[in-house]
């Protein structure tokens, strides 16, 4: 399939006059962790929804592993290995972790009335292998010890760590995080970190959209920002750090604030 897993050519979205991406070219190389940065109002979610088919482009090219997917469905790019988290996750509040992840799997036969009339044994069977997956990967993400527990009663961290969980079962190849460490203790900063690196090293690409500086010099590369929906930079986080024009739109205005 090459080494681009995901690429945009000219990719635009308009609301009527104001131009809120604006003609972003990126190629994403397969298994890096590429940090996404800008300044409030920068396009970079807007960008994120046009990639998941949130929205629909207003004109360019949106391509998967080199087929292209622009103008699709979020649920026909989830089942073909895009999948994004979103800034603020919003689970099921009163359905146990466990029963939050258990859905997200597309497809199962025990949502249509046919199958669940008709082939109890193979709807019983799918639960099952869909419990004990969602069982390993809370497990993996460090919520094993709270299956039971209502999902709106978990942390601002462990959210995002049942959200992660939720993406992971439908096995993507490439999964989009909105501001992950938003909110976030540093301990369990830490932890999501340690997944992101370990599903990396396992060959999943990251592209992650964060406005903490220390997050994105240390864990990702390249770097690609975008102010006033412009693509400005893209380039190392060394290379990040010393570049003048990103240093006026974006860090210096931080640093400024």
């Amino acid at each position: 399939m090459g080494d681009i897993a995901l690429s945009t050519d000219r990719l635009t979205v308009n609301f009527g006059t104001f131009c809120a991406v604006n003609n972003v070219s990126l190629q994403l190389k397969r298994h890096s962790i590429t940090g996404l940065i800008g300044p409030n109002g920068a396009g970079k979610t807007t960008f994120f929804n046009a990639l998941t088919g949130m929205l629909k482009p207003s004109s360019g090219w949106v391509m998967l592993d080199g087929i292209e997917t622009t103008g699709k469905r979020p649920d026909q790019l989830y089942a073909s290995g895009l999948a994004r988290t979103f800034q603020i996750p919003r689970p099921f509040s009163r359905m146990s972790v466990l029963e939050n992840v258990m859905l997200a799997p597309l497809a199962q036969r025990g949502e249509h009335l046919w199958g669940a009339t008709f082939s109890s044994r193979k709807v019983f069977d799918q639960e099952q292998k869909i419990r004990q997956k969602a069982l390993e990967i809370l497990d993996f993400v460090t919520l094993s010890a709270l299956v039971d527990h209502e999902a709106g009663r978990l942390s601002g961290g462990q959210t995002k760590l049942l959200e992660l969980a939720r993406v992971l079962m439908g096995a993507p190849s490439i999964i989009l995080l909105d501001e992950p460490a938003a909110g976030v203790n540093p301990t369990l900063t830490n932890v999501l970190l340690e997944r992101i690196e370990a599903l990396n090293a396992q060959g999943t690409t990251f592209l992650i959209i964060e406005h903490d500086m220390d997050f994105i010099m240390s864990h990702c590369n390249p770097v690609i920002a975008l102010s006033a929906g412009e693509m400005i930079f893209e380039g190392t986080p060394e290379e990040a750090q010393a570049n003048t024009i990103l240093l006026d739109a974006y860090l210096g205005a931080q640093a400024s604030d």
